[in-house]
C-alpha cells in the first residue's frame, strides 16, 4: 500500500534506503550472537574507526534522544551543566531527557546568530557565576548541522575548542545531520569532529536512510568508561544488535551515507532556488544542508495544510521548515512549489 502523505516535515519520515535494507536482509540469514557480539557489529565499529581515522569507542542506541542524553550523562555529574544554543534539540525537543538521564545536569542556554554558539556567548555563560550555588559548566553541546540548517565552519569549531580547553570543558556534538554537514563542507568526518575538538559525536542513521539506530562515537575513549552499562540500564542495549549495526555497515561500506546526504542537500538547494523565484516568499536562514526555512503568509500555510502537505512551523524562530531526505524527488518539489504559487495567487485575490 502506498502512502498519500505529502511531506517535507522531516528526513526521518522517509523509508529505509536500499543499501541499509540490503545489509539488514543479509544479517537476517541464520542466527548470530546477541548484544553486539556479532560480526556485523564488529565490522561496523571498525569501519567507523577507519572513517574517522582514529581508534574510537562506538556504541549504538535506538534513537537520537537516547544517544544525546546518555552521552551527555557520561560527561556530567548531576551538579554539572551543559551549555547549548537556545534552539538546540536537547533543549527544545527532548522532553527533559538529558536532565533525566544525568540525574539533574542543567542545560544553560546561550544565544547566537543563525543557530550557532560563539566563543563569546559560551564564555559569558561560563563566567556568569562561579559560586557553589550554581551548576558548574562541564560540557559544550553543539549541533552540526544546526536546528536552523546552518553549519559550523572548521574555524568556528576551533574557536569553540579553544574556549573549551581554557575552561576544561568537554565538547558534545549532536550530529543528527552530520552526514549532510560533511557533504556540504567537503571536509573529512575527522576534520569536523575530533580534529576540531569534539570529544563525543552522536551520528544519526535514522535521518540518513536507516529504519532506526544512532552511533555514539567517543573520540576520547576515557570518557566511555562503563558506557556499555549505561546503555544497558537505559534499555538501549539491543539484543539483536546486528539489525542496527548491519544497516550502518551498509551505509558506510557502500558510501550511501554520503550519497544520501548529497542528494538531500541538492534537493534542498533546488527547493530554495525555486522559492527565491516566488514574490513574497522570504528565505530566513542560509541554506547550508538539507533544510529550507521560509516565511510564508498564514493563508498560504493553511492552503498547503489543506492540500495535505506535512511540514513544521514550530522549529527555529517562526516560519516554515521544509526538510529534504535521501528519497526526496524533484517532481515532489515541483508539486510543492506549484501549490505554494497557487496559495499566493489566492492570497493576492483576497
Amino acid at each position: 500500500m502506498s502512502s498519500n502523505l505529502e511531506q517535507f516535515a522531516s528526513d526521518n519520515y522517509s523509508g529505509i534506503c536500499p543499501e541499509a535494507m540490503d545489509y539488514m536482509i543479509k544479517a537476517n540469514q541464520g542466527s548470530a550472537p546477541a548484544y553486539g557480539n556479532d560480526e556485523w557489529t564488529q565490522k561496523s565499529t571498525d569501519y567507523f574507526r577507519e572513517l574517522f581515522e582514529i581508534d574510537c569507542e562506538v556504541f549504538f542506541t535506538f534513537n537520537g534522544t537516547a544517544a544525546n542524553s546518555l552521552s551527555l550523562a557520561a560527561l556530567c555529574q548531576s551538579y554539572h551543566s551543559v551549555i547549548c544554543h537556545e534552539t538546540a534539540h536537547i533543549e527544545t525537543d527532548e522532553c527533559g531527557a538529558p536532565e533525566f538521564a544525568s540525574n539533574g545536569s542543567k542545560l544553560l542556554l546561550a544565544k547566537g546568530e543563525k543557530g550557532k554558539l560563539t566563543p563569546e556567548a559560551i564564555e559569558s555563560v561560563i563566567t556568569k557565576r562561579a559560586d557553589i550555588h550554581y551548576p558548574k559548566p562541564k560540557v559544550i553541546s553543539i549541533t552540526q548541522a544546526t536546528e536552523l540548517g546552518t553549519l559550523y565552519s572548521v574555524q568556528e569549531l576551533l574557536g569553540i575548542k579553544e574556549i573549551a580547553q581554557k575552561y576544561k570543558l568537554k565538547i558534545h556534538m549532536d550530529g543528527a545531520r552530520f552526514a549532510n554537514a560533511v557533504a556540504t563542507m567537503n571536509k573529512s568526518p575527522a576534520e569536523i569532529s575530533w580534529k576540531s575538538g569534539v570529544d563525543v559525536l552522536c551520528f544519526c542513521g535514522t535521518k540518513n536512510g536507516m529504519a532506526l539506530g544512532e552511533a555514539i562515537i567517543f573520540f576520547n575513549k576515557a570518557l566511555a568508561e562503563d558506557f556499555d552499562y549505561r546503555c544497558k540500564q537505559a534499555g538501549q542495549l539491543a539484543s539483536k544488535m546486528r539489525f542496527i549495526s548491519a544497516p550502518w555497515l551498509g551505509l558506510l561500506e557502500t558510501g550511501a551515507w554520503l550519497k544520501n546526504a548529497h542528494h538531500a542537500n541538492q534537493c534542498a538547494a533546488y527547493l530554495e532556488n525555486e522559492l527565491l523565484n516566488i514574490d513574497g516568499a522570504e528565505i530566513m536562514f542560509p541554506r547550508e544542508a538539507n533544510g529550507v526555512f521560509v516565511k510564508l503568509p498564514e493563508r498560504v500555510i493553511q492552503y498547503l495544510k489543506d492540500k495535505n502537505w506535512q511540514f513544521y512551523t514550530f522549529i527555529g524562530v517562526g516560519g516554515v521548515r521544509f526538510m529534504c531526505s535521501w528519497n526526496t524527488s524533484k517532481e515532489r518539489i515541483d508539486q510543492l512549489i506549484e501549490d505554494i504559487r497557487a496559495g499566493f495567487f489566492l492570497e493576492a485575490r483576497g
